[in-house]
């Protein structure tokens, strides 16, 4: 058994912990928390599932000193990046394999700045440990479910990538009012939106994507359209959202080949609805990861998926989790190194067929 640590119980650290729980080559050993209300409870209690016998703890020594073999990095880059690549590169460093969606601009490893690979590298090399980053948005939708998907077609002419998303399911306030906009005046800048930034978090996918097809970008360009609210709404776990400010947002990231976008990740979110109705809506209403292979022959894929109740948001971080933590017993046989979604293979669920642990 591999014993694995999760490091924060936010939407993804929950899942994390029900994922390394399930699967049969992964021991829970411990589980890292912050919030010193949550120092002693059960990771099971935390999690929604049954008591696991793991008690959350905030002492990352104590814990790292028992050298894991591998840490689930579940805490948010957004707002804190430099905190996170220190966090990682510690726990690399003291031989753990490490996932995480936290460090976005590692999707694409091989063309991430210096100063991001060196001291991950160095760390690598000192510690004997391991890196593999896959965004939450889910990354397996931005890369490996596309590029499976484009084997069918005989004529390609442009693959899009969509998360089509209704942010009042999203349980993370200050992204979504802040870092995103949502609620804000119209005139605000979200951090997450200007310019360059979109780029800088999906770009990695897109040079994923080329890198596969072996097509060489010309640049990535950027879109950008926001919509206000029509009427005053109330979501269920984030307040009121006032008439006029920021209700949807879309967006693209756009890989140009010959002058041409031939590779795109768009992301459309609302915050209710009723907000741009004639943009792309997901099946239910609540979410969906859209691939579109438009050519010959034209394919379209839909993925949804729904997990905790409620908080329907926590599908799509639940089947990210699932990529991230499904690949840590095939990281543990390669050799130590830094590797992105294009060296690790998605895995079939063996022996999770019918078993739940929790």
């Amino acid at each position: 058994m591999i014993a694995t640590v999760v490091w924060g119980t936010g939407n993804v650290g929950r899942a994390a912990i029900r994922a390394v729980d399930a699967h049969p080559a992964l021991k829970l050993t411990a589980v890292l928390v912050h919030d010193p209300a949550k120092v002693g409870k059960d990771a099971g209690a935390l999690a929604g599932v049954g008591e696991l016998g793991v008690a959350a703890t905030d002492d990352i020594d104590a814990v790292l000193a028992a050298k894991p073999r591998a840490v689930v990095y579940a805490a948010s880059g957004d707002v804190r990046f430099d905190d996170a690549l220190t966090d990682i590169v510690r726990a690399i460093g003291a031989g753990a394999i490490v996932v995480t969606p936290a460090l976005y601009p590692l999707y694409d490893q091989r063309n991430a700045p210096p100063e991001l690979r060196e001291p991950v590298l160095k760390a690598i090399s000192e510690g004997g440990g391991s890196l593999f980053v896959s965004g939450v948005d889910p990354g397996w939708g931005n890369d490996v479910l596309p590029l499976l998907i484009s084997g069918l077609g005989t004529d390609i002419d442009v693959i899009r990538c969509q998360e089509i998303f209704d942010y009042s399911t999203y349980e993370q306030p200050d992204s979504v009012r802040y870092l995103v906009g949502m609620g804000q005046p119209m005139d605000y800048d979200p951090p997450m939106l200007m310019t360059g930034v979109p780029s800088m978090v999906w770009g990695g996918q897109v040079r994923l994507i080329a890198r596969a097809l072996d097509v060489e970008l010309d640049e990535l360009r950027e879109t950008l359209d926001r919509r206000p609210l029509e009427t005053t709404i109330t979501t269920r776990t984030m307040g009121e959202f006032e008439q006029g400010t920021q209700g949807a947002v879309r967006f693209e990231v756009q890989g140009i080949v010959d002058g041409e976008p031939r590779i795109v990740i768009e992301h459309v979110t609302r915050i209710h609805p009723s907000c741009a109705p004639d943009w792309p809506t997901p099946p239910s209403g609540d979410g969906a990861h859209r691939v579109v292979i438009e050519g010959r022959p034209r394919i379209e894929v839909t993925v949804e998926a729904n997990d905790e109740g409620e908080n329907r948001s926590a599908g799509g971080n639940a089947t990210a989790v699932g990529r991230l933590v499904g690949a840590i017993d095939w990281l543990a046989a390669a050799e130590p190194g830094l590797y992105d979604a294009l060296d690790v293979p998605l895995r079939p669920a063996a022996g999770k067929l019918g078993r739940r642990r929790s």
